[in-house]
């Protein structure tokens, strides 16, 4: 005989196992490389901390891809084959009463035996296409990535940052959004728990009059409390399966937050660079409109003492007015990456410049960067888990629907007291022992007709798995993709700032040679106005490239999905929304941090 045993008080907790231990229930079947059919006992394709399993070297080997060529198969449990009775000629029959008491015996393990099915496929994690290595860098290191460089940002040494980053992680309403989903995704986890116990629960009273003249006027009052309840006994495993949903769908929305948060620490260094280059380019164009204010009174002083002609004034006039048109544009970009960077923080543009506190430095990369390896992204990148638990969940859906095309049974019953005025009665007895009334009966319930209706269901229910298998997938790919962009950035955007850096040096020293032999008479006019629009161009183009190199970095951090654990100890939302969700509603103590923050960390291994 096949169990699946389930464990109630484990259910409501976030431990990994999903509370249900499961047996030999279903007959062995090839591991799905699809997300097929998983027959361990574990959550399909749970770790102990409830994410997804990561793929071992095994899952991507052509055997074992070709041995999960069928993926969706759907069995009913058999509680009890005919092959396993016993048929042994030596068994002693049991004399009536014993058999009778025997039958009392077996009857929770009868109970069992018709809850312990589960129909629909099983999922294991989806196959994904994972390089072994990142394509060489120079100054990136595939050395394994440490506690340290969760908190990528403070590489960068700039206290103006970290505040910001901090700042970030209390305020931003983005992050209370995906936080409020949390604990709409716990709520509805513990709503589908509910449903393993009577479904309908309640109590009802009635009174009634009733007065009838023929032959003889009778005048009647009739009164009843009654506590009834219903039970839909989870035979193929569809309350079951989604609970299981529900707990992929809780721990997605876990994993959506921790993306999220991913995503605004590099919003927010991304928007701090922008400014501090902004600056930084404000500052070159500002020098490079002294020097040529300079140039310009020298050609003016040379034409005034006919020395050269009208034309040197006229170029010198036209290259600090070009110069100096870049100015508004420059501030305008400041403005606009100070204005990203208050949505970010959650406070409004006019107190933006108060946190930053000034002009500063563009952050400065560190020579060397740790980056691991590209299966470090299937634990680390919050959207990567995200998208296994929702396959996860809609795997699970799959079982659902195909629950709905098989019988349902159902207990009911229900106790109470009733009165009535007829006779010697009267209202005054109804609470009397001899006044009790008790139901209870059982029933069952067969779709048949439904004309396609529950098979095509589960169909639709089939094509959005493969949706979200096929999500999963292409999520891996991309996770992959962007690590390497960071890296193409990074490295060639260094590589480039070393040669402007040197060709800065050389146009700065141009230019001065330049303006003393124009005072010597000895080159022309044109020979200034085109060393000065190389030292502009050189010089904003060093400032450009030094905060591309920052960026670069802060895009490889972004793709390795590091940050998020800057939440581990804290909580999702902050007390402020809290206090008022716990103003509105009564939550109970669904808001502690302890009962809707899964307690292992989502990296944990089994």
């Amino acid at each position: 005989m096949r169990f699946e045993v389930l464990d109630v008080d484990r259910l409501p907790g976030d431990r990994g196992r999903c509370g249900l231990s499961r047996g030999e229930g279903n007959e062995s079947e090839e591991s799905g490389g699809r997300g097929s059919e998983n027959t361990a006992g574990e959550c399909h394709g749970s770790t102990s901390s409830g994410y997804p399993k990561l793929p071992r070297e095994s899952d991507h080997t052509p055997a074992v891809a070709e041995a999960r060529a069928t993926r969706v198969r759907y069995s009913l449990c058999a509680a009890l084959r005919p092959s396993e009775r016993r048929t042994d000629s030596s068994e002693i029959p049991a004399p009536a009463g014993a058999r009778g008491h025997g039958l009392v015996r077996l009857a929770p393990l009868v109970l069992l035996a018709a809850t312990a099915c589960l129909v629909g496929p099983n999922y294991s994690t989806p196959r994904s296409d994972v390089a072994p290595s990142y394509l060489p860098s120079p100054g990136v290191e595939e050395t394994p990535l440490n506690a340290a460089d969760a908190y990528w940002w403070k590489i960068f040494q700039d206290p103006v940052l970290d505040r910001l980053v901090d700042a970030a992680y209390r305020n931003n309403l983005t992050l209370q959004i995906a936080g409020a989903r949390v604990l709409q995704a716990r709520a509805q986890l513990n709503q589908s728990i509910g449903n393993l116990f009577p479904q309908q629960q309640g109590a009802s009273g009635a009174i009634a009059y009733d007065r009838t003249g023929t032959p003889i006027t009778i005048n009647r009052w009739d009164d009843n409390l009654l506590f009834s309840a219903t039970w839909e006994i989870d035979v193929w495993g569809k309350i079951r399966r989604g609970i299981e949903a529900d707990r992929a769908a809780y721990l997605s929305s876990v994993a959506t937050y921790d993306d999220a948060l991913v995503t605004v620490i590099a919003d927010v260094a991304s928007s701090y660079v922008n400014v501090r280059t902004a600056e930084e380019r404000l500052r070159v164009a500002a020098r490079n409109v002294e020097t040529q204010k300079e140039s310009l009174r020298i050609a003016s002083v040379q034409f005034k003492y006919g020395e050269t002609s009208e034309l040197d004034v006229r170029q010198a006039a036209t290259l600090l007015g070009q110069t100096s048109a870049q100015i508004p544009n420059l501030e305008n970009t400041e403005r606009q990456a100070k204005n990203a960077l208050a949505v970010l923080l959650g406070i409004t543009p006019y107190a933006v410049d108060a946190v930053l506190g000034g002009e500063g430095a563009i952050p400065s990369a560190p020579g060397d960067v740790a980056i691991g390896i590209p299966r470090d992204l299937l634990r680390r990148r919050p959207d990567v888990r995200a998208a296994g638990l929702t396959a996860a969940s809609q795997s699970e859906l799959i079982g659902v629907a195909v629950a709905q095309m098989y019988p349902s049974f159902s207990l009911a019953g229900a106790f109470g007291v009733s009165s009535t005025t007829l006779g010697a009665s009267s209202l005054a007895d109804m609470f009397t022992w001899q006044r009790r009334v008790a139901q209870a009966g059982a029933s069952f319930f067969f779709p048949i007709f439904n004309y396609g209706r529950l098979v095509n269901q589960v169909r639709v229910q089939d094509a959005v798995f493969e949706q979200a298998v096929l999500n999963y997938q292409n999520t891996v790919l991309t996770a992959q993709q962007e690590v390497e962009d960071g890296l193409s950035a990074f490295g060639t955007s260094r590589a480039a700032l070393a040669e402007l850096e040197t060709a800065a040096e050389a146009a700065a020293r141009s230019t001065k040679l330049s303006i003393l032999q124009y005072k010597a008479g000895e080159v022309d006019y044109t020979t200034v106005v085109t060393s000065e629009q190389s030292q502009l161009s050189i010089e904003d183009s060093v400032a450009s490239t030094r905060g591309n190199v920052a960026l670069g970095l802060i895009a490889i951090y972004r793709a390795l999905g590091g940050g998020w654990e800057i939440r581990e100890g804290g909580d999702v939302i902050s007390d402020e929304v809290k206090a008022e969700m716990a103003r509105r509603t009564n939550w109970g103590k669904l808001l502690e941090t302890a009962r809707h923050i899964p307690k292992n960390s989502p990296e944990e291994e089994p």
